[in-house]
């Protein structure tokens, strides 16, 4: 039975608002903690709550999975977790704008496209040239004299470089044997990154102290741990169970909005005149990407429709096709 569109509508808006909210969490969070340490514990944090949630739910069966599965999901999440969101926050930790980084970050699935564009998949015109356009728009973010005033181009390219290994690890979930269970597969993926974070931050020395943390920096981790974690991936995986592909995946354009916004009203921002329109560029071109490959999805029967049964497979399949 379909959901009310009242409910799916609520989802989707929980996943925009908290999701675009990351950022300025995150910019909280290493205002006073140390950046890849507090990553780790987040995600560490998160894990065992949602395996809490699962033992509830499904009890031994929820976490079945081979090893093999369970070494893939591991290395998904070093890739995502530990290289793309760990290259993110060291980033913000050193001044860069939440909205900016946003901003860059929206460019995954632009990069999603090239890469299954230089696997064989060959993309709609339509496609291409928003790509083409979306890079455009990144480009105005990071050249010299775009960017807001005192914004150094290291921790801008970073994000960049973060949003290329988000892109490699979301297209990789789709060729890899994944535990069944969507909500284990994120388990191990966090638990992967947590790991991952906890090596690199020994291996560069970072100062692991928490003692002196700032109580903005412990609610900032809280809320990225309840809220971004938990309760916007909770909603996501019912999206996908019940939504269109095509629809969940509108937040990859909403989320940039969302952060620009915040990160003006609540830590001061500059929104100058570069990031509107660099912004703007990349935001359409990513919609215009979005709506091609949703509409090239229907044509070829692959968005199951809302009202139709379909197994944890199924699920798991529409999970991988969307998470850019």
């Amino acid at each position: 039975m379909t959901p009310a569109p009242w409910r799916i509508w609520t989802a989707l808006w929980l996943v925009y608002i908290l999701w675009g909210s990351t950022y300025l969490g995150i910019k909280y969070t290493v205002g006073s903690l140390p950046p890849l340490a507090s990553a780790a514990l987040r995600f560490a944090a998160a894990a065992l709550l949602l395996a809490g949630w699962l033992a509830v739910r499904h009890g031994r069966q929820g976490f079945r999975a081979t090893r093999r599965q369970l070494v893939n999901a591991a290395g998904i999440g070093l890739v995502l977790l530990t290289g793309a969101n760990g290259t993110l926050v060291i980033a913000e930790h050193r001044g860069l704008p939440t909205g900016l980084a946003a901003l860059i970050v929206a460019a995954v699935p632009l990069w999603v496209v090239l890469l299954r564009a230089g696997t064989g998949d060959r993309p709609a015109g339509r496609t291409l040239l928003g790509v083409a356009i979306g890079f455009v728009g990144v480009a105005v973010l990071l050249l010299p004299g775009t960017r807001p005033e005192g914004v150094a181009l290291a921790p801008a390219l970073m994000v960049l470089g973060s949003s290329l290994l988000w892109s490699l690890g979301s297209f990789g979930v789709g060729k890899l044997s994944l535990p069944p269970d969507p909500l284990m597969g994120t388990v191990i993926q966090m638990l992967g990154g947590a790991a991952g974070l906890v090596v690199v931050a020994v291996v560069t020395r970072e100062d692991p102290a928490f003692g002196d943390a700032e109580l903005s920096s412990w609610l900032g981790l809280a809320y990225l741990v309840v809220f971004g974690s938990i309760v916007a991936f909770t909603a996501y995986s019912w999206l996908l169970q019940v939504a269109p592909v095509s629809q969940v995946a509108t937040y990859a354009y909403v989320n940039p909005v969302v952060a620009v916004i915040l990160g003006a009203l609540f830590i001061g921002e500059e929104i100058g005149p570069a990031t509107v329109v660099g912004g703007a560029i990349t935001v359409l071109a990513v919609a215009v990407v979005v709506s091609e490959e949703g509409r090239r999805r229907r044509a070829r029967g692959l968005e199951v429709p809302t009202d139709a049964p379909y197994t944890p497979e199924d699920r798991q399949g529409r999970e991988r096709s969307s998470r850019t």
